[in-house]
């Protein structure tokens, strides 16, 4: 890909995997900043050296250790998670290409998430568990690369639970930590752990739990 094709959200492929991007540097060298879909895991690239992909209906991924199959004719419930392809928020709602995100309530088709966005129904799709008939494959860029064991290891890795909060964690974002009531701002990170500015240490799985943690303020998005 070209740099000036890159957004912020898209799906691309790179080596051979599924990844998403969470911010674009066009000053830097690598300017392309992504993470792995199937575990979370960040990467710094160029564009020429990604492939892009658009999720369609009926295509089959692996998210964070689970797989999913996108399902554009399902209707929403509470606990669904859905992928909103068409962002259009309204100017309290804060949510972007390719995000997801899990169902609080259901009106008329209409979602409001757990992070109390209003998505409407013509922004999203339904993400149902698991590989139904006939679905594609798109975890992979070219699946005969991949070898059987890999294969096997990327569909056992189960990290999800009910409470995942699906957006990957950057430097300069500030959660609520719930149990004690304190907020506290990321000023680095590992691949698997966080560390905030009161020298408290958090593994990005602990993070993502919404009962123990909640998202303030995204430096990416700027609220």
């Amino acid at each position: 890909m070209k740099l000036f094709q890159v957004r912020k959200g898209q799906f691309v492929y790179y080596k051979n995997e599924l990844h998403k991007v969470y911010s674009v540097k066009p000053m830097f060298k690598q300017s392309v900043h992504l993470y792995r879909l199937k575990d979370m895991q960040q990467d710094i690239t160029s564009a020429h050296n990604i492939e892009p992909c658009r999720p369609k209906h009926n295509d089959t991924f692996i998210f964070y250790g689970k797989r999913y199959t996108i399902d554009k004719n399902k209707k929403p419930e509470p606990g669904d998670y859905i992928l909103i392809i068409k962002p259009a928020p309204d100017f309290l709602d804060h949510y972007s290409l390719n995000e997801i995100e899990k169902v609080d309530s259901v009106e008329d088709g209409n979602v409001v998430t757990t992070r109390d966005n209003g998505v409407k129904h013509s922004e999203y799709v339904v993400m149902v568990p698991g590989k139904t008939e006939g679905s594609e494959d798109i975890a992979y860029y070219d699946k005969a690369l991949v070898s059987e064991a890999q294969l096997q290891e990327d569909e056992s890795n189960a990290l999800t639970d009910d409470n995942v909060n699906f957006d990957r964690p950057v430097v300069g974002d500030i959660y609520l930590d719930v149990q004690n009531q304190t907020k506290a701002m990321i000023v680095a990170m590992t691949d698997d752990e966080v560390y905030f500015g009161h020298n408290v240490k958090v593994h990005v799985k602990d993070l993502m739990n919404e009962n123990n943690y909640k998202l303030l303020y995204r430096f990416e998005e700027g609220f």
